[in-house]
Protein backbone atom coordinates (compact mmCIF):
# COMPACT_ATOMS: atom_id res chain seq x y z
CA UNK A 1 0.00 0.00 0.00
CA UNK A 2 0.98 3.95 -0.91
CA UNK A 3 2.60 5.35 2.35
CA UNK A 4 0.29 8.32 3.19
CA UNK A 5 1.66 11.69 3.34
CA UNK A 6 1.71 14.26 6.27
CA UNK A 7 -1.63 15.89 5.79
CA UNK A 8 -3.00 12.22 5.35
CA UNK A 9 -1.29 11.20 8.43
CA UNK A 10 -2.77 14.59 10.07
CA UNK A 11 -6.35 13.55 9.75
CA UNK A 12 -5.70 10.37 10.24
CA UNK A 13 -4.53 11.18 13.74
CA UNK A 14 -7.26 13.72 14.37
CA UNK A 15 -10.23 11.18 13.28
CA UNK A 16 -8.49 8.33 15.40
CA UNK A 17 -8.63 11.04 18.41
CA UNK A 18 -12.17 12.39 17.72
CA UNK A 19 -13.90 8.56 16.53
CA UNK A 20 -11.94 5.80 19.08
CA UNK A 21 -10.90 8.28 21.82
CA UNK A 22 -13.44 10.79 22.31
CA UNK A 23 -16.34 8.88 21.29
CA UNK A 24 -15.73 6.44 23.77
CA UNK A 25 -15.30 8.18 27.04
CA UNK A 26 -11.99 9.77 27.41
CA UNK A 27 -12.43 13.26 28.97
CA UNK A 28 -9.36 14.68 29.99
CA UNK A 29 -8.53 17.28 27.89
CA UNK A 30 -4.71 17.04 28.19
CA UNK A 31 -4.43 13.20 27.39
CA UNK A 32 -6.60 13.99 24.28
CA UNK A 33 -4.01 16.85 23.32
CA UNK A 34 -0.88 14.68 23.56
CA UNK A 35 -2.81 11.97 21.32
CA UNK A 36 -3.49 14.55 18.93
CA UNK A 37 -0.08 16.07 18.96
CA UNK A 38 2.23 12.94 18.88
CA UNK A 39 2.39 11.14 15.53
CA UNK A 40 1.84 7.70 16.41
CA UNK A 41 2.61 6.53 12.54
CA UNK A 42 6.40 7.22 13.38
CA UNK A 43 7.01 4.97 16.12
CA UNK A 44 5.16 2.09 13.63
CA UNK A 45 7.33 0.25 11.24
CA UNK A 46 7.55 1.97 7.90
CA UNK A 47 5.75 -1.31 6.33
CA UNK A 48 2.88 -1.24 8.65
CA UNK A 49 2.63 2.78 8.85
CA UNK A 50 -0.94 2.87 6.77
CA UNK A 51 -2.53 0.94 9.91
CA UNK A 52 -1.08 3.38 12.53
CA UNK A 53 -4.15 5.48 13.35
CA UNK A 54 -6.25 1.90 13.07
CA UNK A 55 -8.38 0.63 16.29
CA UNK A 56 -6.17 -2.29 16.82
CA UNK A 57 -2.84 -2.47 18.35
CA UNK A 58 0.12 -3.07 15.31
CA UNK A 59 2.84 -5.38 15.62
CA UNK A 60 6.17 -3.42 16.02
CA UNK A 61 8.59 -7.01 16.02
CA UNK A 62 9.99 -9.00 18.81
CA UNK A 63 6.66 -10.42 19.50
CA UNK A 64 5.51 -7.58 20.77
CA UNK A 65 3.04 -4.66 19.52
CA UNK A 66 2.18 -1.03 19.74
CA UNK A 67 -0.96 -0.69 21.86
CA UNK A 68 -4.96 0.18 20.38
CA UNK A 69 -5.10 4.17 20.70
CA UNK A 70 -7.88 4.14 22.93
CA UNK A 71 -5.84 1.88 25.32
CA UNK A 72 -3.44 4.08 25.29
CA UNK A 73 -5.56 6.91 26.03
CA UNK A 74 -7.63 5.00 28.64
CA UNK A 75 -4.42 4.32 30.15
CA UNK A 76 -2.46 7.21 30.43
CA UNK A 77 -5.95 8.94 31.02
CA UNK A 78 -6.36 6.60 34.73
CA UNK A 79 -2.98 8.02 36.31
CA UNK A 80 -3.91 11.05 36.47
CA UNK A 81 -0.66 12.57 35.19
CA UNK A 82 0.14 15.71 36.22
CA UNK A 83 2.62 18.22 35.07
CA UNK A 84 5.37 17.73 37.81
CA UNK A 85 5.20 14.10 38.02
CA UNK A 86 7.79 11.66 37.83
CA UNK A 87 6.19 8.38 35.67
CA UNK A 88 7.81 4.94 35.11
CA UNK A 89 6.81 2.47 32.01
CA UNK A 90 7.27 -0.83 32.39
CA UNK A 91 7.69 -2.27 28.57
CA UNK A 92 8.88 0.33 25.87
CA UNK A 93 7.94 -1.00 23.49
CA UNK A 94 7.82 1.24 20.14
CA UNK A 95 8.39 4.52 22.48
CA UNK A 96 4.33 5.88 21.82
CA UNK A 97 2.88 5.55 25.38
CA UNK A 98 6.77 7.25 26.52
CA UNK A 99 5.66 9.73 23.87
CA UNK A 100 2.48 10.40 25.23
CA UNK A 101 2.99 10.17 28.62
CA UNK A 102 6.09 12.49 28.03
CA UNK A 103 3.79 15.46 27.25
CA UNK A 104 1.60 15.88 30.16
CA UNK A 105 4.75 14.79 33.65
CA UNK A 106 7.66 15.82 33.87
CA UNK A 107 9.92 13.13 32.75
CA UNK A 108 9.32 9.43 32.10
CA UNK A 109 11.73 6.34 32.97
CA UNK A 110 10.72 4.07 30.41
CA UNK A 111 12.07 0.51 30.42
CA UNK A 112 12.16 -2.63 27.25
CA UNK A 113 13.67 -5.98 28.14
CA UNK A 114 14.11 -6.69 24.36
CA UNK A 115 17.39 -4.98 23.22
CA UNK A 116 16.01 -4.12 19.36
CA UNK A 117 13.00 -2.30 20.77
CA UNK A 118 14.56 -0.10 23.04
CA UNK A 119 17.27 0.46 20.63
CA UNK A 120 14.84 1.43 18.23
CA UNK A 121 12.55 3.52 20.35
CA UNK A 122 15.38 5.60 21.91
CA UNK A 123 16.18 6.25 18.73
CA UNK A 124 12.85 7.68 17.66
CA UNK A 125 12.21 9.44 21.00
CA UNK A 126 15.33 11.21 20.21
CA UNK A 127 14.94 12.28 16.45
CA UNK A 128 11.62 13.89 17.65
CA UNK A 129 13.17 15.47 20.79
CA UNK A 130 11.18 13.76 23.45
CA UNK A 131 13.98 15.20 25.76
CA UNK A 132 12.41 14.09 29.13
CA UNK A 133 12.22 11.04 28.37
CA UNK A 134 14.75 7.92 29.63
CA UNK A 135 15.35 4.91 28.09
CA UNK A 136 17.02 1.94 29.60
CA UNK A 137 17.26 -1.77 28.72
CA UNK A 138 16.59 -4.42 31.69
CA UNK A 139 13.77 -6.61 33.45
CA UNK A 140 11.16 -3.92 33.86
CA UNK A 141 9.89 -6.36 36.84
CA UNK A 142 12.26 -4.74 39.17
CA UNK A 143 11.76 -1.21 38.43
CA UNK A 144 13.96 1.53 38.38
CA UNK A 145 14.82 1.82 42.26
CA UNK A 146 17.49 4.35 41.30
CA UNK A 147 14.72 7.16 40.30
CA UNK A 148 12.08 5.60 42.72
CA UNK A 149 9.76 6.95 44.16
CA UNK A 150 7.53 7.80 41.28
CA UNK A 151 3.40 9.12 40.77
CA UNK A 152 3.25 7.23 38.12
CA UNK A 153 4.10 3.75 37.21
CA UNK A 154 2.19 2.07 33.87
CA UNK A 155 3.15 -1.15 32.52
CA UNK A 156 2.32 -2.24 29.04
CA UNK A 157 2.62 -6.07 28.94
CA UNK A 158 0.75 -8.58 31.52
CA UNK A 159 1.93 -10.01 34.52
CA UNK A 160 0.37 -12.61 35.75
CA UNK A 161 0.85 -10.97 38.97
CA UNK A 162 1.71 -7.40 39.87
CA UNK A 163 5.39 -7.44 40.94
CA UNK A 164 6.13 -6.23 44.42
CA UNK A 165 9.01 -4.00 43.55
CA UNK A 166 6.73 -1.94 41.68
CA UNK A 167 4.36 -1.34 44.06
CA UNK A 168 7.07 -0.91 46.84
CA UNK A 169 8.45 1.87 44.81
CA UNK A 170 5.33 4.08 43.78
CA UNK A 171 5.27 6.99 45.94
CA UNK A 172 2.14 7.43 48.81
CA UNK A 173 -0.63 9.46 46.38
CA UNK A 174 0.29 7.52 43.52
CA UNK A 175 -0.94 5.79 40.80
CA UNK A 176 -0.21 2.08 38.95
CA UNK A 177 -1.81 0.90 35.95
CA UNK A 178 -1.12 -2.20 35.01
CA UNK A 179 -3.00 -5.75 32.45
CA UNK A 180 -2.96 -8.71 35.41
CA UNK A 181 -3.52 -12.25 34.34
CA UNK A 182 -2.46 -15.32 32.49
CA UNK A 183 -0.51 -15.78 29.29
CA UNK A 184 -2.09 -15.32 25.96
CA UNK A 185 -5.98 -14.64 27.17
CA UNK A 186 -8.09 -12.19 28.23
CA UNK A 187 -6.80 -10.23 31.42
CA UNK A 188 -7.65 -7.63 33.76
CA UNK A 189 -6.53 -3.72 33.40
CA UNK A 190 -5.74 -2.49 37.30
CA UNK A 191 -5.67 0.60 38.76
CA UNK A 192 -3.94 0.63 42.06
CA UNK A 193 -3.42 3.44 44.78
CA UNK A 194 -1.42 3.91 47.05
CA UNK A 195 -2.78 6.50 49.97
CA UNK A 196 -0.59 8.95 51.98
CA UNK A 197 -0.52 6.36 54.99
CA UNK A 198 1.13 3.35 52.34
CA UNK A 199 -2.18 1.65 52.06
CA UNK A 200 -3.00 0.08 48.68
CA UNK A 201 -6.30 -0.44 46.85
CA UNK A 202 -6.73 -2.21 43.53
CA UNK A 203 -9.62 -1.68 41.33
CA UNK A 204 -10.27 -3.48 38.05
CA UNK A 205 -11.38 -1.38 35.10
CA UNK A 206 -11.95 -3.60 32.30
CA UNK A 207 -10.61 -6.87 30.33
CA UNK A 208 -7.84 -6.29 27.99
CA UNK A 209 -5.43 -8.58 26.37
CA UNK A 210 -1.57 -7.72 26.30
CA UNK A 211 1.33 -9.69 25.65
CA UNK A 212 3.05 -11.24 28.42
CA UNK A 213 5.26 -9.18 30.83
CA UNK A 214 8.63 -10.99 30.14
CA UNK A 215 11.51 -11.70 32.06
CA UNK A 216 15.42 -12.22 30.87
Amino acid sequence: MKALDDSSYDAARESMVREQIAARGVRDPRVIEAMRQVPRHLFVPAADRDRAYADSPVPIGEGQTISQPYIVALMTELVRPKSGDRALEVGTGSGYQAAVLSRLVAHVYTIELEETLGRRATTVLREQKYDNVTVRIGDGYAGWPEHAPFDIIMVTAAPEQVPQPLIDQLKPGGRLVVPVGPRFTVQTLQLIEKDASGTVRTRNVSPVMFVPLRRP
